[in-house]
């Protein structure tokens, strides 16, 4: 139980007295008397406030699942537990401890702070005396992905004469898990029936013709002579082709960094999202959504996809397919981060060889640098004679924008031609892995996604899988 603010200026009002009590007898009389009165009051205040206010009860209803940047709904559902042996509180103040991986808003234009809502936040005393319960509701936006936790909820309720104020906590425990949001991710990519018209997804000419027989139609004009079924021309007294279609029913491996080479802030932003608090956003960040999005459209094409995480944290989820699969991507992924510490590639090619054993597309999401083409030599040859590996690597803005600037000289000549020589040294390493038959792929950050969709589909229609 703390003061109030009447109880701080009956306070002030008699030390005024008090020091007035110092030059005139009147006036310490008066100041004796103001405090033989005032403090019964301030006594029987705080008994009511203890014994006799009702403690209300506090319950919450939020979803368990959070999609990462969207604002969500929560309610706090207030009642009164002794509606007739109990006094309500002359004041009701709330503050929900909301986790520090959401920001708060308010409903309500005229409560937003300039962090969101500023609790404690007053209610109508008139509605709980009235209706016996209130709904207060706000909305939180989650910034990280992982678990959170509501823990309680604080109430603090005001004496009736306003001398005090008392704080009690409602124990009302919510848990639940803050997974990315798909949503914004899918349509980043676009439908992939019209996938070449969206958000930077190039339309790929079909080189010549796909692996699995789809269906047999009549001829159109434009059509390959080649294609032409003669049997069924012959039976139909007319040209009829066949139709193909990209093969199916083939394997996607996904090997994600989460070490050291991708724990950097991502390239143009400074944060996850807008607002206050907000963590900083890495190119994991960018590599882990890329990688939802081209598994959901790998299972979209039927096939069947596995993601392996190695560096910080390891994890290995098998091959499957389906739709229903992708949410099992989300459950096992949702929590992912990335961290300084050391990544070998070396050992997670080396594992995924011993777990595969059909031919699989290797997308493998990292950083390379010039140090990794002897390290790697062995191995990618290797795995080029069984599987069909792609390479990608995310670019580094910082060293780019050192390489190009223009310096009269001095250190920042030497930094610029470090930088230089670093990036000339990736690209021959790109190169050289080109001529041994290796995919490579080298993007920023916000252009992963399309970039590795047009990549698997330009795979898919070529045939090389």
């Amino acid at each position: 139980m703390r003061s109030g603010a009447v109880l701080f200026i009956a306070a002030l009002i008699w030390l005024v007295l008090g020091v007035w009590g110092f030059f005139s007898a009147p006036a310490l009389l008066v100041f004796i008397y103001y405090g033989l009165v005032l403090l019964p009051f301030i006594v029987a205040d705080a008994l009511v406030l203890l014994l006799l206010t009702d403690r209300l009860s506090v319950q919450r209803r939020v979803a368990v699942a959070l999609a990462l940047g969207t604002r969500t709904a929560v309610q706090l559902v207030i009642e009164r537990t002794k509606r007739k042996t109990s006094f309500l509180a002359r004041s009701i103040a709330v503050f929900d401890i909301y986790p520090d991986t959401c920001i708060p808003e308010s409903g309500l234009p005229n409560q937003r702070g300039p962090e969101g809502i500023v609790f404690p936040a007053k209610l109508k005393r008139s509605l709980l005396k009235k209706y016996g319960s209130l709904v207060f509701e706000y909305s939180v936006v989650p910034v990280e992905r992982g678990q959170w936790e509501f823990t309680h909820t604080d109430l603090l309720l005001g004496s009736p004469l306003g001398f005090w104020r008392l704080r009690v906590k409602q124990d009302c425990l919510s848990r639940g898990r803050t997974f990315p949001d798909f949503k914004k991710l899918a349509g980043r990519a676009g439908e992939l029936r019209g996938i070449p018209e969206r958000t930077g997804l190039k339309k790929i000419r079909k080189r010549g013709q796909g692996l699995d027989f789809m269906s047999l139609r009549e001829y159109q004009k434009g059509d390959s002579v080649k294609a032409i079924d003669w049997r069924a021309t012959g039976r139909r007294r007319k040209f009829i082709v066949r139709e193909y279609q990209e093969e199916q029913d083939q394997q996607v491996l996904i090997l994600l960094d989460s070490g050291y080479r991708l724990h950097r802030p991502e390239e143009g932003r400074s944060q996850a999202l807008p607002g206050p608090g907000g963590p900083l956003r890495t190119q994991f960040d960018s590599a882990l959504e890329a990688s939802l999005v081209l598994s959901w459209a790998a299972l979209k094409y039927g096939d069947s996809v596995s993601i392996a995480c190695f560096g910080a944290e390891k994890r290995w989820l098998p091959p499957r397919k389906g739709m229903g699969a992708l949410s099992s991507l989300m459950r096992n992924l949702y929590d992912l981060k990335s961290a300084p510490a050391p990544s070998s590639l070396f050992s997670a090619l080396e594992e995924a060889l011993s777990r595969l054993k059909r031919r699989t597309f290797i997308i493998m999401i990292s950083n390379f640098r010039e140090e990794d083409g002897e390290s790697l030599s062995w191995i990618l040859k290797s795995i080029g004679r069984r599987h069909l590996p792609l390479l990608v690597s995310l670019r580094e803005a910082e060293a780019e924008s050192i390489a190009a600037r223009r310096s009269a000289g001095g250190d920042e000549a030497l930094e610029s031609a470090a930088a230089f020589f670093y990036l000339s040294a990736r690209r021959r390493l790109y190169k050289t892995w080109e001529h041994m038959g290796l995919l490579t792929l080298e993007c920023s950050s916000p252009e992963l996604s399309p970039a590795l969709i047009n990549r698997y589909l330009e795979v898919k229609r070529s045939g090389l899988l």
